[in-house]
């Protein structure tokens, strides 16, 4: 190639991905724009909570979330707190953004009061209740307490918990790989050249996740938001190091940049390509969920791992292309240098005496390491992944959840946040009979675009008794059916709650068995459910499509067996370690069933990453030296880059941490810890030791292999 040509087109690939990031930069404080928290959203279709979610809005004027406020004074209410308390409903109801405010409803014992503020449909939740919170705390008189919870008010706890996606969580990750690469590099350049690699590759990401979410196409909600950065700068810097190893061994071989790149990209392009291929390969898999909320997770992960391994092979060689050696100061390899030695009497270092022991103690060391993950593994007796009241989702102070806890106090738990049931108006007596007849519900009142309070109370058999309570309209009929409000007994996201539902189901499909039942619990509960059918269906996709994969790449049938065997070993190591320290030491309530499922895509596709680093080294070097002085030199090679890769990884799930949130607070923990597990005893131990035991076995039935040295 021309010498101008080695000079403009590295220049070319710099300015090219400066302009990206250009773009994209901005949209990183934009993308909370497109993204949604509501719950009901990612549910399926199919689910009866969805359906009744998007028939609700035809029997009643009010279709917005509904924000439930209470207001309660130890010791009782004083004679102005009820007059506060209508000033404060005038004031709601004068408000832009609600659609419709309930008369002040006050408790059997006289504690307190509760006001349900409907919001419009296209208010912004989280913005709506904190201004309605700075209301209700502008018209408390002096002792009484104000608390805004319900839907609306558990939705703005998590929007806020949220917010920190945007800056805090990227400044921890980057800080927390810059200290690490330091460390481990002892270079002040290099850690720049690598991060600023991982962060074009977000750019690009966050741009074009923003452009679909925009258009309609992929649900971004905070989860998706937060992971999305985390897997970027994680896998990009990943890459990032693997492909600056073999540069780094390049110039030792090569006088120019030019010729150490060629070299680099030679030894890089087929890992580097097979490994972020499985990753999206595996996220892919979540677009078998029916649950929206996973499901929308696989395209938005693919997207940034693809743009995490395009930037790992244009924008780095191009910019270590330009630095060259400088990238390395103040320990650049020189030119003619020695390799280092990667087996026999004269290697050095921790990775030449991890291959002697190996070398030596082969049988024992593997046998070592999968008794003592099968024993963390034990722990997974214990994990609770069903579900966790929503209550619990956001750790730390939570207004809606107290003020949860107050209402529960002095009202029916389920006040404010009803079980809706839609069936026929031609079953409404029976249907009412039916739902009263359910342990665990408190009252049934019927949708009514007419009446002052969006309802009208119903009788258990007649319409003539719904008439004789008083001056009340007809339930809003649509399309032949009515939409009936249950109040129940117990808090809305509690275990008793959702076995009221499902009891209510029972009930109304022997009346009507077309009739549905949503509502907030219902969302909860179709949401656990279908996160529990997602678990068992995609976990077993993901193992079968990524050992195939492995087959490919490896041109191999044993070697990849053992390579998932390890992974999945060490992933319910992590799980079982994982459920010990939620239950014993943070005491946490329970998990998400999307808990151990994102565990696992991210622990196998990233787990697997490590595993095809080190066996394509083997691989290549047992072509060269045989199939067991392959596996000691692959693992000499590959020892420090892959560590640092893991080490890496690792803290950047486990920045994951500072969000407060449950779901992600719990994913940092058991990406994090599984993937040390899987640089420091998987690859690095178990699957050496057993690859070596199998000795020319390990690649059957690779012709290859069997033409290779004699053992």
């Amino acid at each position: 190639m021309p010498r101008f040509l080695r000079i403009v087109l590295p220049a070319v690939v710099i300015v090219v991905w400066l302009v990206v990031a250009s773009v994209g930069g901005p949209v990183f404080g934009k993308i909370s724009d497109v993204a949604t928290n509501d719950q009901t959203s990612f549910l399926p279709a199919s689910a009866d909570a969805t359906k009744v979610q998007e028939r609700s809005s035809a029997f009643r004027q009010a279709s917005g979330a509904p924000a439930i406020v209470v207001l309660d004074r130890d010791g009782g209410l004083r004679d102005g707190d009820r007059t506060a308390a209508e000033q404060l409903a005038a004031t709601l109801g004068d408000r832009s953004d609600v659609q419709g405010v309930s008369p002040v409803i006050p408790s059997e014992d006289g504690d307190a009061v509760e006001i349900v503020a409907t919001l419009t449909q296209d208010a912004e939740t989280g913005e709506a209740v904190a201004s309605i919170r700075a209301d209700v705390e502008d018209a408390l008189p002096a002792g009484l307490s104000g608390y805004v919870t319900g839907p609306a008010g558990f939705t703005a706890d998590l929007t806020e918990a949220f917010a920190g996606i945007d800056g805090i969580l990227l400044g921890v990750a980057l800080a927390a790989v810059f200290v690490i690469l330091v460390v481990v590099y002892r270079s002040p350049l290099l850690p720049v050249l690598v991060l600023g690699t991982a962060t074009f590759a977000l750019c690009a990401s966050i741009l074009v996740v923003y452009w679909l979410a925009d258009a309609g196409i992929v649900t971004v909600n905070g989860q998706v938001q937060g992971i999305l950065s985390i897997l970027v700068i994680g896998a990009a810097t990943d890459y990032a190091l693997l492909y600056t190893a073999r540069y780094r061994e390049a110039l030792r071989d090569h006088r120019t940049g030019w010729g150490a790149t060629k070299a680099a990209l030679r030894g890089a392009v087929e890992p580097i390509v097979a490994s972020g291929g499985t990753v999206i390969v595996g996220v892919l898999c979540l677009l078998f969920s029916d649950l929206n909320s996973n499901k929308a997770l696989g395209p938005v992960a693919a997207i940034g791992i693809a743009f995490s391994l395009l930037a790992a092979l244009t924008l780095l060689p191009a910019l270590l292309m330009a630095f060259r050696r400088a990238a390395f100061w103040p320990l650049r390899p020189a030119y003619g240098s020695a390799h280092k030695v990667l087996t026999g009497p004269d290697a050095r270092g921790i990775w030449a005496r991890v291959g002697r022991l190996v070398a030596r103690r082969t049988r024992t060391v593997w046998v070592v390491c999968t008794v003592a993950l099968l024993a963390m593994g034990a722990g997974i007796v214990g994990l609770r992944a069903d579900g966790v009241p929503q209550s619990d989702l956001v750790i730390g102070s939570s207004q809606a959840r107290d003020g949860q806890d107050v209402l529960a106090d002095h009202f029916p738990g389920g006040s404010g946040s009803p079980a809706q049931v839609i069936g026929p108006e031609r079953d409404l007596d029976r249907l009412v009979t039916a739902i009263r007849s359910v342990d665990g519900v408190d009252g049934v009142v019927a949708a009514a675009k007419d009446s002052p309070s969006g309802t009208t109370p119903v009788g258990t058999t007649t319409k003539a008794d719904t008439a004789a309570r008083g001056p009340v309209a007809d339930p809003t009929v649509s399309g032949g059916d009515v939409l009936l409000e249950a109040t129940l007994t117990a808090p809305a996201d509690s275990a008793r709650a959702e076995q009221t539902v499902r009891d209510l189901r029972t009930a109304v499909e022997r009346v009507a068995p077309d009739a549905l039942v949503g509502g907030v619990t219902a969302t909860a509960l179709d949401t656990n459910d279908t996160g529990i059918r997602d678990r068992t269906v995609i976990i077993p996709i993901v193992l079968v499509v990524i050992l195939l994969i492995l087959m490919l790449l490896l041109r191999s049938v044993v070697a990849p067996l053992v390579l998932i065997g390890s992974v999945i070993v060490s992933f319910v190591a992590a799980l079982g370690v994982g459920a010990l320290v939620f239950d014993h030491v943070l005491h946490l309530p329970g998990a998400d069933p999307s808990v151990p499922l994102f565990s696992f895509v991210f622990l196998v596709a990233l787990g697997v990453d490590y595993n095809i680093f080190l066996m394509t080294r083997v691989r290549e070097e047992a072509l060269r030296h045989g199939p067991r002085e392959g596996v000691l030199r692959g693992l000499g090679a590959t020892g420090g880059v892959i560590t640092s890769a893991g080490i890496v990884l690792a803290a950047t799930f486990a920045a994951l941490g500072v969000i407060p949130i449950l779901f992600l607070v719990q994913i940092a923990f058991i990406v994090a810890f599984g993937v040390l597990l899987d640089t420091v005893v998987v690859r690095s131990l178990l699957v050496p030791a057993v690859v070596y035991d199998l000795g020319r076995r390990a690649w059957w039935p690779s012709r290859r292999s069997r033409a290779t040295h004699h053992m």
